[in-house]
C-alpha cells in the first residue's frame, strides 16, 4: 500500500484563554490546500485520513470533495504541541517569541506529552492505518512534527528536526504488510509553486 504523508496548510495565528488552540486555515492555506486537492485528484486514492486538528481537517477536505470520501479523523495524528493556548506559524515568529525562545533553551520541550511518547504514538497510529488499508492508496492530512517523527523512525535517524515538510508537503512511503517502508519521496511542493 502507498502512503502520502501530507503536512496541513498554512494556518492562521490563533491565541485562546479556553484551551489549545485550534486555528483555521489562511486564505493563502485554504488556496494550497485546493492546489493540493488538484494534484492529487488524478492520483487513485483510495483512504483519506486527518489528524483531529481543524488545520488538518480543513486541508484534507477539498481532496475528500473531489474524490467523494469521508475522511477518518484520528487522534493519533495531532500535532507534538496540541495542548498549547496559542498558535503561531513558524514564519511569523521572531527571535523574541516564547515558541523560540522555548526550543532554544530545551528544543524537546515542543512535545506536550514528552518526546518518546509521542513518536510511539506516530508510529503505531501509522502502523494500524497500514494494518487497517491493505493494497490501498492512504492520503494522511497531518502536521510538520508529525510527518516529521515518522520519517524520522522509518530512516532510523535520532534527530526529530532534521527533515521538516513545507506547508502540504507530500512525502510517499511505501508501506507492506511485513513491516517493511520505503520512503519514495520527501516533502514535494513542485504543486504549490504558483501560489509562491
Amino acid at each position: 500500500m502507498e502512503l502520502l504523508v501530507i503536512r496541513h496548510a498554512l494556518p492562521e495565528a490563533e491565541v485562546r484563554s479556553d484551551g489549545p488552540a485550534d486555528p483555521p486555515l489562511s486564505p493563502l492555506g485554504l488556496q494550497q490546500a485546493e492546489a493540493t486537492a488538484e494534484f492529487l485528484a488524478d492520483e487513485t486514492v483510495d483512504v483519506i485520513v486527518t489528524s483531529t486538528m481543524r488545520r488538518a481537517i480543513q486541508t484534507g477536505q477539498p481532496l475528500a470533495d473531489r474524490l467523494g470520501l469521508i475522511p477518518e479523523r484520528l487522534d493519533g495524528l495531532k500535532e507534538s504541541d496540541h495542548r498549547r493556548s496559542n498558535y503561531t506559524p513558524a514564519e511569523d515568529m521572531d527571535a523574541d517569541h516564547e515558541v523560540v525562545r522555548e526550543f532554544m533553551e530545551d528544543p524537546l520541550r515542543m512535545f506536550s506529552d514528552g518526546y518518546e511518547p509521542f513518536r510511539d504514538r506516530v508510529q503505531k497510529t501509522f502502523d494500524d492505518i497500514v494494518a487497517a488499508q491493505r493494497g490501498r492508496t492512504v492520503a494522511v492530512f497531518c502536521h510538520s512534527m508529525v510527518a516529521s517523527v515518522y520519517i524520522q523512525t522509518l530512516l532510523g535517524h535520532d534527530d526529530p528536526f532534521a527533515l521538516i515538510s513545507d506547508y502540504c508537503g507530500i512525502s510517499r512511503i511505501a508501506a507492506s504488510s511485513t513491516g517493511v517502508r520505503t520512503l519514495r519521496s520527501v516533502n514535494e511542493t513542485a504543486h504549490l509553486r504558483h501560489l509562491a
